[in-house]
């Protein structure tokens, strides 16, 4: 898989991240776009991660710009201290996918790159490389400072007497998070540390690690589990009964918990957002930079979130004990933070069954080119007769299309199958919305059964 830009910044095969192109594309985006105080530099637990930031440095410097190290730290944690240093920010992360991939995420001074910038970064590859005269500063003050964001807006009381497992697994962020948990007063045990790195995909969350999940929170009687992705930018939920909290779930209760007036998610996300009281509900295409295009058209108290968890804050929120900063890029502990505090002292399951009756679930199939899933998704999008014998396999019928990113299908009596290629992997994505979980269960299956027949064989 060559690398290239998708939703998510630059991704590819680590074997193809050589040095020379990792190099190109920093020179590209020093070109490109405002890196105002210099930039931070993160990167995860891959074990290519490294190597890469290697790269990444000698090419900062040689653009004659500073560098601050900032280690191994969490995404969003990185973008807080970029943000208080008016500088940019490249972090090295794969996110969930695998290990034999990588890939850079940047941020100009202002934030999250947009299309735009993304678009001016590809036309200033090639350059030729600067003279030199950059410098190496090392800041190990971020993890503290993201940990003092959460400890000081919601206090030591916030989530007293609660038992939460951690699965730590490989993400780069188990630290900071079984610290943020502790200073906030839940007893945290840690689960499933690891030093192989482990692909989670808290959008689609394979059935083996669904199972551990519900077992550990069985036999240790917890409260909750929470984990993360690899770079810790997208959240994992687990509720006393063994059972995930959508992403999209976790984004409603965090929007209502902050007061939030205006709501920009993309379309995949759940539709009972709109069942909500909120004054304004935009929908987007998948990916952040689509979502944040979508936060900076509105104005007021503006939140984003996506599927997989990832919520992005645009205006300044009251937390339980103070004040919470704006941060426009995937967070994963403030929707952990807010819906466990939301439950109060109830279940937290109690807590999710109060939001509309709107249940999504998703999956994807990997190692699937795009050079295969594109024009399948394509045909489909295209041709209404081929969309008719697809969901013939799952017994269901169109009632409505929507083409904002890949294929939306409504479905007759209620419900949603949609099916889109990612953007920067071999993966084909699939959606699914119902209205009770045994019905959204049983599309998502068949669903991926007749994906893997038509892609697989």
């Amino acid at each position: 898989m060559a690398p290239k830009f998708g939703t998510s910044g630059l991704r590819g095969l680590v074997v193809e991240l050589t040095a020379d192109l990792v190099a190109d594309h920093v020179r590209a985006f020093i070109a490109a776009c405002d890196t105002g105080n210099g930039i931070c530099l993160g990167w995860d637990l891959r074990p290519s991660s490294p190597d890469i930031a290697r790269a990444v440095t000698e090419a900062v410097v040689g653009e004659g710009l500073t560098l601050i190290d900032c280690g191994a730290v969490p995404t969003p944690a990185l973008a807080l201290a970029a943000q208080a240093r008016g500088a940019a920010a490249i972090m090295i992360t794969g996110s969930h996918i695998p290990a034999d991939r990588n890939g850079l995420k940047f941020y100009s001074k202002t934030g999250e790159i947009t299309k735009d910038d993304e678009a001016a970064i590809k036309a200033n590859l090639g350059r030729a490389p600067g003279s030199g005269g950059g410098t190496v500063e090392k800041d190990k003050t971020v993890n503290a400072a993201f940990v003092a964001r959460y400890s000081t807006a919601c206090g030591p009381d916030a989530l007293k007497g609660k038992r939460i497992g951690l699965y730590s697994h490989s993400a780069v962020g188990r630290n900071v998070m079984a610290e943020i948990l502790e200073k906030l007063g839940a007893f945290v045990l840690e689960l499933g540390r690891s030093r192989v790195f482990i692909p989670v995909d808290t959008e689609a969350v394979d059935a083996e690690t669904r199972a551990q999940v519900a077992t550990w929170v069985q036999e240790h009687e917890l409260d909750a589990l929470v984990s993360t992705d690899g770079d810790s930018d997208r959240p994992l939920l687990v509720d006393e009964r063994g059972q995930i909290v959508p992403g999209d779930v976790m984004g409603q209760i965090t929007s209502q918990a902050l007061g939030a007036e205006v709501v920009v998610t993309p379309i995949s996300s759940n539709s009972g957002v709109s069942e909500k009281d909120f004054g304004q509900v935009t929908l987007t295409r998948i990916g952040s930079p689509y979502v944040i295009a979508g936060m900076e058209a509105a104005s007021g108290k503006v939140v984003g979130y996506e599927a997989n968890g990832g919520y992005l804050l645009g205006f300044e929120a009251e937390g339980p004990t103070g004040s919470l900063a704006p941060l426009k890029t995937r967070d994963c502990v403030l929707p952990l933070l807010m819906a466990l505090i939301a439950a109060g002292d109830a279940p937290l399951s109690a807590r999710v069954a109060q939001e509309p009756a709107v249940v999504t679930l998703a999956d994807r199939l990997q190692e699937i080119p795009q050079e295969a899933s594109q024009p399948f998704v394509a045909t489909l999008a295209q041709d209404h007769t081929a969309r008719a014998a697809f969901l013939s396999a799952l017994d269901v019928e169109e009632a409505g299309l929507d083409l904002t990113d890949g294929v939306r299908m409504r479905l007759t009596g209620g419900g949603v199958v949609h099916i889109r290629p990612s953007g920067n992997a071999p993966e084909l994505r699939l959606y699914v919305e119902a209205a009770d979980p045994t019905r959204a269960a049983s599309l998502l299956a068949a669903g991926l059964l007749e994906l893997k027949s038509r892609l697989q064989g």
